[in-house]
């Protein structure tokens, strides 16, 4: 894997940072990647605008800004809009459907996915706090950039009180991104 570069946005408190971080020690604890894992806060910190980025490779990693991502995870609208520049042409959007409405720019050839994540989350798992690992899962699915194994392992080892909930919605957020159907942006 040459520079693999991930954007995630979305609001305070969906755990934004926290799918990021993740997703760095996946890659570098399990998956034997080079990782740099950055974010930004806006001035409201909870409900305000989040966002973290991944940088992920087979090589040392030179710059540890995201310029063009490979793969964007929003979350909210707001991160949507305010995030979506730089996304590559061919790219993949990811969305939490029933919170991101996509109307707008977005790049030609990008693959649009949209993940239910926090109604899985909510109905299937029980708990709103694992739609960040639902979408996890989905992103896992959907790119191939992380190894299930080396998630299921770390979020074993991050969440040992929560694990069982975790791995569930891990499990259901595979099973949406394995489903989901892209849309082409011509």
């Amino acid at each position: 894997m040459d520079r693999y570069e991930v954007r995630i946005g979305g609001f305070g408190g969906q755990g934004i940072v926290t799918m990021a971080v993740v997703m760095g020690e996946t890659a570098s604890l399990h998956d034997d990647k080079y990782v740099v894992q950055t974010q930004s806060y806006g001035p409201e910190a909870r409900g305000g605008a989040s966002k973290s980025e991944v940088v992920m490779g087979d090589e040392e990693i030179d710059y540890p800004k995201v310029q063009n991502p490979d793969v964007f995870i929003a979350m909210s609208r707001a991160a949507f809009l305010s995030y979506i520049g730089g996304l590559k042409e061919n790219g993949i959007l990811i969305i939490d459907q029933d919170l991101v409405n996509i109307e707008g720019e977005i790049p030609k050839g990008v693959r649009v996915y949209k993940i239910p994540a926090t109604r899985i989350a909510d109905e299937k798992v029980g708990n709103k706090l694992a739609t960040n690992v639902v979408m996890l899962g989905a992103f896992t699915a959907i790119t191939g950039a992380l190894s299930v194994e080396g998630l299921k392992r770390q979020i074993e080892d991050r969440w040992p009180r929560f694990v069982k909930t975790n791995l569930q919605a891990l499990e259901y957020g595979l099973e949406a991104g394995e489903e989901a159907e892209p849309a082409i942006i011509e």
